[in-house]
């Protein structure tokens, strides 16, 4: 599956206008300096949602296409099905052969990707800005009429199949915990099944599945498009019209229910890995609903417990138990914490010695839990904040502006209000001491979180290793 990084390097500053409250008094004026995004948002006549934004640092554009379908809610039966129509799309179109997408956009000095994700499967160039016409058109192309062959889908019925079996079945560690995580979590099975794809489901996959899920999900009604970088305005809107605005809605199915009860017990799952030497863990809690103060109070909780190397659960397990090099966490593994839309876990994970047991670790992430049920303070979450704003000012400003194209797209497919890029940090700073601590005791109680441990039977097999 390919994947776009979480945490993008940090382009331009230059890339936001900074809003530093000059005519306030200087009481007013304390942590009041923001970026603001550029955002027009408008959609077509057939549904299509539209975000530009405009920046001309550098003489590029970013092209994005988000589809708001994603693997939960893929057909039952036919689990990784919305991986494996990630790779119909680079197959060839109306008028593009196949790889002949891939070819245009190398040709032309650009880069190029796709992803699927929770709820969206995106595709995005990163191209010179006078070639924005051109990627309009050929993502236009693919949006109109994908080549849907029996040929082409046994031949990428074999790359994701080959896919699976290179990074999960024959890897160490293989899908820990990102894939595994959901399965051992969740009780619905949107939210719980094979993401990635059982090889039987992906066999089963027909021609009429692909042709139904494309005429049903690869339609404009159902797509966000974002441009972002150096272009004319005027021109660019023309352009849209142009190649997308004659392109048919579809007739939507109703979604179906993807919530999730609430956890009431701890669960416990052991993972036997033949490939792996060391033991590793994983615990995730269940996330409050999205967009609630209690989302917001999670992510400075993140903050405090796990990103960076002040973070309490890296300072206790790395730093003075020593059970391991790195601890690792978030609020989803595939993304980030705004660009998904249903159920979601907070999570961290760490591989230790055999020396070291599940108890150990355990007992020190209980003790550091412990800590902070006694009570979060307002100077620990001014301190997350700083945190918080780095990370996002990273990803906003990221590899050419496509860290700005996915919160716009993302934001306009889950909420129709792109616009809420801007007032991110302004959630955050609503967030209380005594929100965030109503939150740990709802949400951080070991009745809400399930604990996965990987079993290392290679040390077995191979006791030298």
């Amino acid at each position: 599956m390919k994947v776009i990084l979480k945490t993008l390097c940090l382009c331009s500053l230059a890339l936001f206008v900074i809003s530093c409250g000059q005519d306030k008094k200087p009481e007013e004026t304390q942590e009041t300096s923001q970026f603001k995004v550029p955002v027009e948002y408008y959609k077509l006549d057939n549904g299509l949602k539209v975000i530009l934004s405009k920046d001309e640092t550098a003489p590029t554009t970013v092209i994005a296409v988000y589809y708001n379908i994603g693997f939960r809610i893929e057909p039952r039966d036919r689990t990784g099905f919305a991986h494996l129509f990630e790779h119909m799309m680079f197959q060839g179109s109306q008028n593009l052969g196949k790889m002949e997408f891939i070819q245009l956009v190398q040709k032309n000095g650009g880069i190029l990707n796709g992803s699927t994700r929770f709820d969206f499967t995106n595709y995005f160039e990163v191209v010179p800005s006078h070639k924005l016409e051109t990627m309009l058109w050929a993502e236009a192309d693919r949006m109109r009429g994908l080549a849907i062959t029996q040929e082409n889908l046994t031949n990428q019925q074999g790359v994701v199949k080959n896919e699976v079996k290179v990074n999960v079945l024959n890897q160490p560690y293989g899908g820990f915990p990102w894939l595994d995580m959901p399965q051992y979590a969740n009780t619905n099975w949107y939210n719980a099944h094979n993401f990635y794809g059982d090889l039987e489901d992906l066999d089963a996959a027909n021609l009429e599945d692909v042709a139904n899920f494309f005429k049903t999900y690869y339609a404009p009604n159902n797509a966000a498009l974002s441009v972002v970088g150096d272009f004319d305005t005027a021109a660019t809107k023309a352009m849209i019209q142009k190649y997308f605005g004659d392109i048919p809605a579809s007739e939507l199915p109703e979604k179906p229910d993807i919530s999730e009860p609430r956890q009431e017990e701890e669960k416990r799952f052991v993972k036997d890995d033949k490939l792996a030497n060391k033991p590793a863990t994983a615990i995730a809690y269940h996330m409050p609903e999205r967009n609630t103060p209690e989302y917001y109070a999670m992510g400075l909780l993140d903050q405090i417990l796990v990103q960076g190397e002040n973070a309490l659960l890296v300072q206790k397990l790395e730093k003075e138990k020593g059970y391991t090099s790195s601890v690792s966490g978030g609020i989803n593994y595939l993304g980030n914490m705004f660009n998904y839309n249903g159920p979601m876990q907070w999570m961290f994970n760490l591989t230790y010695d055999n020396e070291t047991s599940e108890a150990d670790v355990i007992t020190a992430v209980d003790e550091v839990i412990s800590k902070i049920e006694a009570g979060v303070t307002q100077e620990m979450l001014d301190n997350a904040i700083v945190k918080m704003r780095s990370q996002l000012y990273d990803d906003l400003g990221g590899f050419f502006g496509l860290g700005r194209a996915d919160l716009l797209c993302s934001f306009a497919l889950f909420d129709d209000n792109p616009d809420r890029i801007n007032t991110i940090e302004d959630e955050f700073r609503k967030v209380t001491p005594e929100l965030v601590n109503k939150t740990i005791k709802e949400y951080l109680r070991p009745t809400n979180r399930t604990i996965l441990t990987v079993n290392p039977l290679a040390k077995q097999e191979n006791p030298q290793s």
